[in-house]
Order: C-alpha cells, then sequence, then structure tokens
C-alpha cells in the first residue's frame, strides 16, 4: 500500500524476486496489480467502461463494488492455494480492506504481510508529474491525493488494527534500493 507515485509497482516486483529466492519449494507466484486491470478496464465500450474512464480521468477512486470484482474475480479464476501472492493497488477503502480480509480467510492466509511504502503528499505529487502518465494531469493527481488520504489510510488502519496481518511501514522516500532493502530487512524480521 501508499501513495500513487510511493514505487509500490516496482517494490512488488523487487519483493516478488526476493520472495523466489528465498522459497525453496518453489511455489508459483501470482501479482495482481488493480491499478494496471483498472487501466485495461477502461478500454471498453460499455457503459461500465465509459464510467470508470472518467473517474480515472478525473483522478476520482474507483467505486468499490467495481475495484472488488476486478481483483475477486482474478481470485476466483486463478487461485490454486499453492502461490505466493502479492497485491498492488488495493485495497482502496475501509470496506473494501474487509472485504479482502474475509477472502484472505477464505483462501487460508495466516498472517498475511501488508506493506505500507509510505511517501509524504509533496513527494508524491512530484514523482506523478515526473513520471508523465496520460491520467496524470494536476487536477487528477490533487484528487488522488485527496482520496488517499480519506479512504486509503483508514483501510491502512484497518489492518494496523487486526492482528491477523503483519503491518510493515517503510519510508518511501529513500533510493529503491534502500527502500527494498528496509523492506526485506523487516519482512525478515517478523518472518
Amino acid at each position: 500500500m501508499g501513495r500513487s507515485g510511493s514505487g509500490k509497482g516496482t517494490q512488488a516486483k523487487l519483493l516478488e524476486q526476493y520472495i523466489k529466492e528465498q522459497d525453496a519449494e518453489k511455489h508459483p507466484f501470482f501479482y495482481v496489480e488493480t491499478g494496471a486491470r483498472f487501466r485495461h478496464f477502461i478500454e471498453g465500450d460499455k457503459l461500465s467502461n465509459k464510467l470508470a474512464f472518467k473517474i480515472l480521468n478525473d483522478g476520482g477512486r474507483q467505486p468499490d463494488f467495481l475495484a472488488i470484482w476486478i481483483w475477486a474475480h482474478v481470485f476466483l479464476e486463478n487461485m490454486t492455494g499453492r502461490e505466493h501472492l502479492i497485491i498492488d493497488g488495493t485495497p482502496r477503502s475501509h470496506r473494501e480492506a474487509a472485504i479482502l480480509d474475509t477472502a484472505m480467510k477464505f483462501y487460508g492466509r495466516e498472517k498475511p504481510f501488508v506493506i505500507h511504502i509510505k511517501v509524504s503528499r509533496e513527494a508524491s505529487m512530484g514523482r506523478m508529474v515526473a513520471r508523465g502518465r496520460s491520467d496524470d494531469n494536476t487536477n487528477a493527481i490533487q484528487n488522488r491525493m485527496d482520496w488517499y488520504d480519506k479512504d486509503v489510510l483508514p483501510a491502512l488502519t484497518f489492518f494496523q488494527d487486526n492482528d491477523g496481518y503483519n503491518v510493515i511501514e517503510v519510508n518511501g522516500e529513500q533510493s529503491v534500493e534502500e527502500v527494498s532493502k528496509e523492506m526485506f530487512a523487516k519482512i525478515k524480521e517478523l518472518s
């Protein structure tokens, strides 16, 4: 979890590599990136696709039902029970966190890790402007910052208040290497 532009995707890929190196049994790997799935979803021409496109273009937060449908559909179609699982970009609200919790329990995931890559609003905004994606206009970025504070932080609190999770906070304003080094050390400490 982390603000837009916090480096979640980069760190998720490094985490995947790290887990593969640590896994003696070589379990399969499953990476769910909800942001990419939303960007793919908005390419459709149905009403739902068009409404989601407008929300994305305005920098709004997609409704919980749509976010849950996207990752739940992926789980239902792909989970085998043996894989490592990285979820990037979910949950984005307290309600979605509670529903993701039911999925983790359903699939028998014990003490999953929740990694919060913490960056300031200013650093996040600077990174988003620098990456120059088409949905990163100034108003959209500002809106994302607002809904992160209003909606995503309560989702993080859900996990922090739940002893069924290992919650790790990492300083995301370091270099990519320093972020991953801190993240791996904290994972190892709790494993």
